[in-house]
């Protein structure tokens, strides 16, 4: 593919990254409306926010699949159809089951949409450029995730119908572009059984484990984050901003990650992210002030946003090694994603209930500590390079 072709793969593969985002984050401002509308408890929000992570774990393995062997052309179209019609949905849904089911749709929509758009990207760029590559297209669905609480704030305002509706548009639009684009270069497939085998390799478990915790942090902060604040006093509006401004803070940092770990390492950038997420999830049920814990909002987003780009293209490195294609290196990103939101959004807000918001964000920090303390001992770093 040459390098104009390149260049319009990325944009359009970060097109369809940036709309999905978005939807995720959504929810986020909505999410004290509809505990009140709803009469939601804190684990049914968790279970509500967790919904799009479920179905991105039921879909992780088939879309990796269909876009190992149908190709990533035909995922991006079945995604996209899947997250059209889960947004229609969720706009027009007024009762809590009907809600979570279009957030599992639309979770497993994004499965196949982000296997499909980056399996696409990565077996197209050079193995040298690949953290810059992982590490842009994830800006792209950051910035998805600036727009996805403005999203939450409009229909907050204006009622989900209308701006939901918007997103079956949009996808309409993105498969046109992406039946516009050259065809995907062949990439190897040896079957899922070869899957199943390379799940025992070390350097596999730790590029899932890398991916995995720093969503198992997120999802925490993505259900207590809202309630927490808005028990504070602060309103949709300022909810929605201050996701807005931590989802912005992260996009600049991704790229940049991205590169570090192309020239540096993988672990380079992990190490520092491990070290200072420890610290900043501590830090965040120790404030009653709305300032300060949005502030701990951003810098947790900051220091999660360290993670995801060298962690991706470890896994997307280590399933090359072992001959996997790159639908199936999606498909183990897009399986550690979700079962890390899943427990951190599911079980976050269990815990809170339980216990208080203290003890989830507690163990948040304990693991990045233990999982820093893991990659610094010598013996096992060479293990896990392997």
């Amino acid at each position: 593919m040459n390098a104009r072709d390149l260049r319009l793969l990325f944009l359009v593969a970060s097109a369809v990254v940036f709309v999905d985002t978005m939807f995720y984050a959504a929810v986020v401002p909505l999410l004290p409306t509809l505990t009140h509308e709803l009469h939601l408890s804190k684990a049914s929000a968790g279970v509500l926010t967790a919904g799009y992570a479920a179905g991105t774990l039921v879909g992780s393995i088939p879309g990796g699949m269909l876009a190992a062997r149908a190709g990533p052309r035909a995922t991006i179209y079945v995604g996209l159809f899947l997250m059209g019609s889960s947004s229609l949905a969720f706009g027009f849904l007024d009762n809590i089951a009907g809600l979570d089911a279009a957030r599992f749709v639309q979770g497993f929509g994004g499965a196949c949409t982000w296997s499909g758009s980056l399996a696409w990207l990565i077996g197209e760029v050079d193995v040298g450029r690949r953290g810059s590559a992982i590490g842009g297209a994830l800006a792209a669905g950051i910035a998805g995730a600036l727009f996805g609480p403005v999203i939450g704030t409009l229909a907050h305002a204006l009622g989900r119908a209308p701006v939901f509706s918007a997103v079956a548009v949009v996808a309409v639009g993105l498969a046109v572009a992406v039946a516009l684009l050259p065809a995907p270069s062949a990439q190897p497939d040896l079957g899922p059984a070869h899957l199943w085998d390379q799940l025992r390799r070390p350097a596999i478990v730790l590029g899932m484990w890398l991916t995995a915790l720093p969503a198992i942090a997120s999802g925490v902060v993505n259900v207590l984050g809202p309630l927490r604040l808005s028990a504070l006093g602060a309103s949709a509006v300022g909810i929605g901003a201050t996701f807005l401004i931590a989802a912005g803070a992260e996009a600049l940092v991704s790229p940049a990650v991205g590169r570090v770990s192309d020239q540096r390492g993988r672990m380079f950038p992990l190490r520092i992210g491990l070290a200072a997420a420890a610290i900043v999830l501590v830090c965040f049920p120790l404030s009653d002030r709305v300032v300060v814990v949005a502030a701990v909002v951003v810098l947790t987003a900051v220091t999660l946003g360290s993670f995801w780009a060298p962690a991706m293209a470890m896994l997307s490195d280590a399933a090359e090694a072992g001959g996997l294609s790159q639908g199936y290196a999606m498909a183990l990103i897009n399986l550690a994603w979700a079962g890390g939101q899943i427990v951190g959004a599911a079980g976050g807000g269990t815990l809170a209930k339980a216990t208080g918001d203290g003890l989830p964000f507690a163990l948040s920090s304990a693991m990045c500590a233990a999982t820093l303390g893991l990659v610094l001992v010598r013996p096992v770093r060479t293990a896990l390079a392997r």
